[in-house]
């Protein structure tokens, strides 16, 4: 009988933590109140390597994070066996992911070591529609652009850079994964959220000269910058 199995890559944001917890979850409130539903659907990482077993308020964390609706697939940075962790659930199982093609088995061989990840990014998305509310559209390893509209409670989420060839009404997530040279653009800008390798920035910031327009996003100086898009003229 031969086994098969196949790989799945997953998409997930890494929250790193830092002490004193409580001034961090107040942190965490106001970004949540300022990109309300950021987190939906939200694959997490928890990473504990910039605390340790004494932190104050380790022990209860897990269930803060529970209470704003923060879904963790994995634990990474920290040891299971700090007292402070010994009441913490932690994640066994994954589910949901892109499939990112077959893998070998091991026979009993020697294992190969593994290829060096790549900071190269893959042939683009193309998307042939409207992404409807709800919807999300991930390229974790290139661009996405969508010949249609972004509607509002849609998402989009990019290794590379977003173009939506239609108004942007959703979210776009672009440079995930560290490419902060990846940009955001769109024949009308609406946006609800945009984001580029980690810095965001929510409608209620965007300048008002945008607003409306053809417009690009990008990152500059740890800073988002939403800029008018006039034909013929593109900023570099």
């Amino acid at each position: 009988m031969t086994i098969r199995a196949r790989g799945r890559s997953f998409l997930a944001l890494i929250l790193s933590p830092e002490a004193p917890l409580k001034d961090w979850l107040a942190g965490l409130d106001e970004h949540m109140r300022r990109a309300a539903g950021f987190f939906n659907r939200q694959p997490v990482i928890l990473d504990l390597s910039l605390l340790d077993e004494n932190t104050e308020g380790l022990a209860g964390f897990q269930q803060e994070l529970r209470q704003r609706h923060i879904h963790l697939i994995g634990i990474e940075g920290g040891d299971r066996h700090w007292a402070a962790l010994q009441s913490w659930e932690w994640p066994i199982e994954l589910q949901g992911g892109r499939p990112s093609g077959p893998v070998n088995l091991p026979d009993g061989e020697e294992p190969q070591a593994a290829e060096p990840a790549t900071a190269n990014l893959s042939e683009p998305l193309i998307i042939n529609r409207v992404v409807r509310s709800g919807q999300s559209i991930q390229n974790p390893d290139g661009d996405v652009i969508v010949l249609g509209a972004v509607s509002s409670g849609a998402e989009i989420i990019a290794g590379g850079s977003i173009h939506v060839y239609g108004p942007l009404r959703g979210r776009a997530i672009a440079g995930v994964d560290g490419h902060p040279q990846a940009r955001i653009y769109t024949a009308r800008m609406e946006a609800e959220l945009l984001a580029i390798d980690g810095f965001y920035m929510v409608a209620e910031e965007m300048p008002e000269d945008s607003v409306g327009k053809a417009a690009q996003v990008y990152l500059e100086q740890e800073r988002l910058n939403v800029t008018p898009l006039q034909a013929g003229t593109v900023k570099i």
